[in-house]
């Protein structure tokens, strides 16, 4: 059993302990296995039972170090070294002030293959030929996709020809690109990369948006060709998102979506620099550094988490529970959905989680800490569980089956993807959104926030714990939920996303949200209704806590303008809108 130890090194100075619920049924020691430098040495760690739940308590937490593969080297951007929660990360702030380094940085690339038409697709492929205009570069941004797929249509209509020679057949264009950016759906990477390695030039870079295809390789013994470099530009935000801030940052500069990237395989040390001129290429405001594996481990656990899976879930909850406390239905809605996606998520993105609690009154602060300590840890141990069913391969086999039972199979019929938004909570929100005055952010509704905030804390918790990044933590736990889905949401509903998201994440949303919304129904509520004392500890830690001041820093680093989304935003995915697709 590996100790979970934090990678703040502000944790470490303190030693801080991990607040717990009352011991009600045994406390048992176990020998957990703990790095320190170079050394093997043992801790213990005491566990205890708490309902049907099991809560570790380290007795103490020394700091993980990023990997050195962390820090990196360019000779065409500036890196710049920030301090968050007392640890040095590096970054490359963006802006279209250097658009004009990007012929460097993509130095012997002349075609760039951007292969799909799904979620991240239209929007990098805009950008890149964007950029890549504006430096007066004639690199070719060219679309690759499936014969006789309607997305044709749509590349088209976004700039891109046969005749012009940047649109074609997804094979012929892997096969003639220095650049294949591979943005088709994760399960049709697990089922294809063979002969999309087959057709990829020797020296050429493989570029993914996602480590997913990696943890698939793993999970079966195999890794990436060894005559290609494998990057990853990895953008905190759902496709839509990355293209509307671009627009939106041709007039205010900086404007984008953050992004990590990460450099798997280098085989003539041009891998840095290009990924980082595809980073700012997107318009990223600020690019931070990770590793493939970390990527798809925060990224598939994100989404299941407070990204998508555990909001769909909380809400769900909370509204069931308004409801048959005799609430309104339109005021449950809007105490619950209406609230999270709405002033919670902008105060959280402009001040940080702090401010939500300091805009409570007294009665109110009480109302969050009594949901956030009911419900703090039932949703760690389902993100608990979550992460090590990523971690493990458990869920990636999951995506890769269940992206084969969309389809006629071994004589059984396909199974696509159902709705999820014709229940009465999510026909509620059709009329509330209907009436909703413009710029309305709904409720600050305690309770609501309670619960969210212990959400976002926990998946914080489990990240930090399993060594990921500052950099990594924040920008998958806060700023892609706040800054990129919530508006989307907000404007659409949650179920809109739920529906429209990613594969990957939509089915996700569909197996993990009825657990967060069980174990709150079943625990959380439960404790809440039989009045079980505030954990005044927890909330001590969450009031103290070291990531406070990490978000702020990284709030400085954030656009200067926040995203627009109009209530009539079109961000469903191409292939949702042809099922032929």
């Amino acid at each position: 059993m590996a100790a979970m130890t934090s990678c703040s090194s502000a944790i470490s100075a303190s030693s801080k302990t991990l607040a717990q619920p009352p011991s009600r049924t045994f406390s048992t020691t176990f020998i957990a296995f703990q790095s320190s430098s170079s050394k093997l040495g043992f801790k213990s760690l005491t566990l205890r039972r708490c309902g049907s739940s099991l809560a570790a308590r380290m007795v103490s937490a020394p700091a993980i170090k990023s990997p050195a593969a962390l820090d990196f080297e360019t000779s065409v951007f500036k890196k710049e070294k920030i301090n968050l929660a007392g640890h040095d990360e590096y970054i490359v702030r963006g802006g279209r002030d250097l658009f004009h380094l990007l012929p460097d940085a993509f130095k012997g690339i002349k075609q760039i293959g951007v292969i799909g038409w799904g979620s991240q697709g239209p929007a990098q492929a805009q950008n890149l030929r964007d950029s890549l205009a504006e430096a007066k570069s004639n690199i070719v941004v060219k679309i690759g996709l499936r014969k006789g797929s309607h997305s044709f249509a749509e590349a088209r209509a976004a700039g891109f020809s046969e005749e012009n020679g940047t649109l074609g057949d997804i094979w012929e264009t892997i096969s003639g690109s220095d650049l294949v950016l591979l943005l088709i759906s994760d399960s049709a990477q697990a089922d294809n990369y063979e002969k999309v390695f087959s057709h990829m030039k020797p020296n050429s870079i493989l570029g993914l948006s996602h480590g997913f295809l990696l943890g698939h390789l793993q999970s079966i013994g195999l890794d990436f060709p060894k005559n290609i470099s494998v990057i990853a530009v990895c953008p905190k935000g759902m496709g839509p998102s990355v293209r509307r801030l671009y627009v939106q940052g041709k007039e205010i500069n900086g404007a984008g979506i953050n992004s990590s990237f990460a450099v798997h395989q280098d085989v003539d040390g041009r891998a840095t620099d290009v990924a980082l001129g595809w980073s700012v290429a997107l318009g990223s405001p600020f690019t931070f550094a990770t590793t493939l594996e970390q990527e798809y481990k925060s990224d598939i656990f994100g989404e299941r988490g407070i990204l998508l899976g555990a909001v769909h879930g909380i809400v769900e909850s909370l509204f069931r529970r308004y409801t048959e406390n005799g609430m309104n239905e339109e005021l449950a809605y809007k105490n619950t959905v209406e609230s999270v996606t709405g002033i919670i998520s902008k105060t959280i993105s402009t001040k940080g989680m702090l401010a939500v609690y300091n805009a409570l009154s007294e009665d109110g602060k009480r109302e969050f800490e009594k949901a956030y300590s009911a419900s703090y840890y039932p949703c760690m141990d389902i993100l608990y569980e979550c992460y090590e069913d990523v971690a493990s391969g458990s869920e990636i086999r999951s995506v890769v089956l269940a992206g084969r039972r969309l389809y006629e199979k071994e004589g059984l019929p396909a199974f696509p993807m159902g709705k999820i938004d014709q229940t009465r909570m999510w026909k509620v929100g059709e009329r509330v959104r209907s009436t909703r005055p413009a710029g309305d952010q709904g409720p600050l509704y305690p309770f609501t926030a309670g619960v969210f905030v212990a959400l976002m804390m926990a998946q914080i918790e489990i990240l930090r714990k399993k060594g990921h990044s500052y950099s990594e933590i924040i920008n998958e736990s806060v700023i892609e939920s706040v800054d990129s889905l919530n508006p989307f949401m907000h404007a659409r509903g949650v179920s809109f996303m739920v529906d429209n998201c990613s594969t990957t994440a939509r089915m996700g949303s569909r197996k993990w949200a009825p657990r967060f919304d069980y174990i709150l129904t079943q625990q959380a509520l439960v404790a809440v209704d039989n009045g079980t004392p505030i954990n005044q500890d927890l909330i001590s830690n969450f009031l103290s806590d070291p990531v406070h001041a990490a978000i702020e820093v990284c709030a400085e680093l954030r656009p200067t303008v926040d995203i627009s989304v109009p209530p009539d935003a079109d961000f469903v995915r191409p292939e949702l809108r042809q099922s032929s697709n």
